[in-house]
């Protein structure tokens, strides 16, 4: 697992699951502005509404960007210490997956802001986080085995809910290993899945990031602080 070009991908889908401890930092930050009224006081200062929010969204920035840069150096150095193949061309042959990784970051610490000035208490927000995640997983289940079975029109529209869409920029790499596709072989199955970073998946991440933001910024534009 730690050859290159396969640990970039191995280390950025691992990495992404321990995003959550970062969104409860966010998601902190934003009800301690309104527990100990710093936003309040900000605004009295003649900070508005709109730099608030886009302070708030570099600092979304700056979280991706240090994580991503994490995963970066320890991705390399475990990569040069074990991996079998250190050619230039090779160890950065799946650097995309490093793109996708910051996007996926970027897209949940956003969606965490905005619930964060949403619901204002961290322990709820953390909570319809995941509600949210419950109720995807529950639509995606009745599109596929009720409502469209022996069809891939649940996949086609899952593809699009926010977080749905996080998850489709890094695929799970363990059945990309040799051992397991090897044991899949000698079973009489085959993984045909694409492991790449897609287009569309981005394309979609981004969207929903403009999307919490602005939604951000309507919400705190028409409260009254």
């Amino acid at each position: 697992i730690f050859n290159f070009p396969f640990i970039w991908h191995f280390n950025t889908y691992m990495g992404a699951i321990l995003k959550i401890f970062l969104a409860i930092v966010i998601v902190s930050m934003m009800s301690n502005e309104y527990s100990y009224r710093t936003l309040k006081q900000n605004l009295i200062d003649g900070l508005s509404k709109r730099e608030f929010v886009l302070s708030k969204f570099l600092t979304v920035i700056l979280f991706a960007g240090i994580s991503t840069l994490f995963v970066f150096i320890v991705s390399m150095i475990l990569g040069l210490s074990f991996s079998d193949y250190t050619e230039i061309g090779i160890i950065f042959s799946d650097i995309e997956y490093l793109l996708a990784y910051f996007i996926k970051l970027l897209g949940f610490f956003s969606f965490c802001l905005f619930l964060g000035i949403l619901v204002k208490r961290s322990a709820f927000a953390i909570g319809f986080l995941v509600v949210w995640w419950i109720a995807e997983s529950i639509l995606y289940g009745l599109m596929k085995w009720q409502f469209f079975k022996d069809t891939e029109i649940a996949e086609q529209v899952s593809q699009f809910f926010p977080l749905s869409a996080m998850s489709n920029l890094i695929i799970e790499p363990f059945t990309r290993l040799g051992a397991v596709q090897s044991a899949a072989n000698q079973l009489g199955e085959e993984y045909s899945k694409n492991y790449d970073v897609q287009f569309l998946p981005i394309l979609i991440v981004c969207v929903w990031t403009f999307l919490f933001i602005y939604w951000s910024y309507v919400i705190l534009k028409k409260r009254d602080l």
